[in-house]
């Protein structure tokens, strides 16, 4: 077959298109290029297995699941590249694809699942096996995939150009840069190296912090004891080029929705009456005047984002039912026969596994997830019965919120809306007459199934946008997609149970697992019979509709409510680094061409910190650490780090800005 010439990406590929404007895809429509074969598949369920054993480890050692897509995208480019392999793109999309099955599951399971070891450890009662961490998580994986395959024509490309798709930019820049060689994708490579670098560092020496603080201010320290203010910056590279790729637009809403909490809500909390504080949470005792702002945004403030989130997936959901509409349209056409004609002219590149299918999958998908609720979770048929209606209902309906939280700012909001997953089967389970311990453990089954089916949704999407840019065949993904689910199901399951027994989650020296610990805190107290915080869920909830009735993006701005400030705030310098460089010159040409090159370094940041992270977390695995913890909780770090914050960010602009147009 002749070789395809890889020039890069087209220049509409992440602009919207103007009246009669089609993109094309790299790889032809018309043509077939090798995509699944022996090679690829192997690779691809290889990096399924390392790299979900190395996500599960970090996750529940430090709350952190990085994103797999990245470094396995690189160890695809770099294993073709080495062999010599010619038109390898359609299978770098493949292995990627498949492999990363691996972080979206290990961020469903170990959000939810470690906490029945964590209640185990308090009711000896409480019996976990392989088959319920591993079942939940394989079920949950196929039904996100199965009910995200619907809206894949949506989100990649109706909606052309209104999303920024952050991770999935990245990704298409290094499988892209790797194919055309060169000159052309060395400032990928280059920012790769300075960010790996500069990130690997921080992660495995901590030779300067992570995150700047104004407690290292004069009087930061009393704002932030006394009046509960305090500014922090992640200076990591990797989330620096993230709020490049973003925008500042909508950068801009997410950082709002931090300053509200962190600069108005946490700092009025302390001040309410005692009485009041126990309406709002009825699971808080004790005093916030001696709390750090840090813990009141998680006992209370965080709650407010995670009804922001729920509210804001309502009115996405409200929303989309054109979308639902013409999906279950579709599925009725092709049962009664009618759909056949039409694909037969779908082009390669638009074409999805059959909605007939899809819809046998689903029923066979809910009826396997209710036998194994019937048989291994609950003893009762109506708990069963109750528990299958919560999975399909909401998995189905916060789909589309998932992915659209991954295409607007590339981190899935999956443990807020888990968190209230929980609380919704806890009522529900409760009101039907399911408490105590067998009512935790249904209840934790239930947010593990819909939280990987929240992740997985969140997470393909961003595999599909990827080979909806290169020209990659849909289909092709879907079907693989579910191997590479059971296999990575079964390596988190055997992860995870011999973590449990190595470390444990609970006690000295035990794997933090935070946000299992707290699914375990919420979910005792609402099945021994006291409250969930909804008045801080109905002030969220009110927030996202005033934002909405304004024309607000109100799923930004609640993320931006719940996700740390930390990691909001880079954000925002990432976008405005974004502008700057792309508004320097009155040549419009001269401007983009500085932009697109401020994307490939970006993705080089990005790239560069997700690889480095797997080396940094496989040493830890490995039992070396050399962090300097001391030095990297002190005043200078702090100020070190800003420095070199200053000296990357300087590079970005500067490199950015030597961009030169083609002759």
């Amino acid at each position: 077959m002749e070789e395809d010439k890889i020039t890069g990406l087209p220049e509409n590929a992440s602009r919207e298109l103007r009246e009669g404007e089609e993109y094309k895809p790299l790889l032809s429509p018309d043509k077939n290029y090798p995509e699944v074969n022996f090679r690829s598949v192997v690779i691809g369920l290889l990096m399924a297995v390392l790299f979900s054993a190395a996500a599960a480890y970090l996750g529940l050692k430090v709350g952190q699941v990085f994103e797999a897509a990245i470094p396995i995208a690189i160890i695809a480019v770099g294993l073709s590249s080495a062999g010599k392999r010619k038109n390898a793109l359609g299978e770098n999309v493949i292995i990627q694809s498949i492999g990363a099955s691996s972080g979206v599951i290990v961020a469903g399971a170990i959000f939810t699942l470690p906490a029945l070891y964590i209640l185990q450890a308090k009711y000896p009662e409480i019996t976990v096996s392989f088959l319920q961490v591993f079942l939940s998580s394989l079920l949950g994986g196929v039904l996100g995939i199965l009910f995200l395959i619907p809206f894949r024509k949506y989100f990649v490309s109706d909606m052309h150009g209104k999303y920024p798709f952050p991770e999935a930019t990245a990704t298409t820049q290094v499988l892209v840069s790797g194919e055309k060689g060169g000159d052309q994708a060395k400032p990928l490579i280059v920012a790769g190296i300075i960010g790996g670098l500069y990130d690997f560092i921080i992660a495995t020496f901590g030779t300067w912090a992570e995150t700047f603080t104004s407690r290292v201010l004069p009087y930061g320290h009393e704002l932030a004891d006394k009046a509960k203010m305090v500014f922090k910056v992640n200076v990591g590279t990797a989330v620096l080029g993230l709020g490049y790729i973003v925008g500042l637009k909508y950068a801009a809403i997410i950082c709002a929705g931090s300053v509200l909490i962190w600069f108005l809500i946490v700092p009025v909390l302390p001040l309410l009456d005692q009485s009041l504080l126990a309406v709002l949470n009825p699971g808080f005792t004790g005093s916030l005047t001696d709390m750090a702002p840090e813990l009141i945004f998680k006992t209370f403030a965080r709650h407010i984002g995670i009804g922001g989130i729920a509210m804001a997936g309502i009115i996405g959901i409200v929303r989309s039912r054109s979308i639902i509409k013409s999906a279950v349209g579709l599925a009725s056409k092709e049962f009664k026969g009618k759909g056949h004609e039409v694909s037969a002219q779908v082009k390669r590149t638009q074409r999805d596994i059959s909605m007939k299918i899809i819809v046998i999958g689903v029923i066979l998908a809910l009826v396997a997830t209710f036998i194994f609720f019937y048989f291994g979770v609950v003893t009762n048929l109506l708990h069963a019965v109750v528990g299958i209606i919560v999975v399909a209902v909401i998995a189905f309906l916060f789909t589309t919120v998932a992915a659209n939280a991954i295409a607007i700012v590339g981190t899935n909001p999956v443990s807020g809306m888990t968190l209230m997953t929980l609380i919704l089967a806890s009522v529900v389970m409760v009101a039907v007459g399911l408490k105590g311990t067998e009512g935790m453990v249904a209840a934790l089954v239930i947010g593990g199934v819909v939280c990987t089916a929240l992740s997985m949704a969140g997470g393909f999407i961003t595999d599909l946008k990827i080979g909806y840019w290169v020209g990659t065949t849909p289909a092709k993904q879907e079907t693989w997609k579910f191997l590479g689910t059971l296999v990575s199901a079964a390596t988190v399951g055997g992860v995870i149970m011999i973590l449990n027994k190595t470390y444990g989650f609970t006690g000295d020296n035990a794997l933090v697992a935070p946000q299992a610990n707290a699914m375990a805190a919420v979910i005792e107290p609402l099945m021994s019979g006291a409250g969930a915080p909804w008045y801080l869920y109905i002030v969220g909830a009110i927030i996202s509709l005033v934002l909405t009735y304004f024309g607000v993006p109100a799923l930004a701005f609640a993320l931006g409510m719940f996700i740390p400030l930390e990691l909001n705030t880079p954000l925002v310098v990432g976008g405005a680094i974004s502008w700057y460089v792309s508004t320097r010159s009155k040549d419009k040409a001269l401007n983009t061409a500085r932009h697109e090159k401020g994307t490939l370094l970006a993705s080089g940041f990005i790239a560069g910190g997700a690889l480095m992270g797997v080396v940094s977390a496989s040493l830890r695995f490995g039992g070396i650490n050399v962090m300097n913890e001391a030095w990297m909780e002190s005043a200078g770090a702090e100020w070190l780090a800003l420095v070199m914050y200053g000296a990357v960010i300087g590079y970005l602009i500067w490199d950015s800005l030597r961009a030169k147009l083609e002759k």
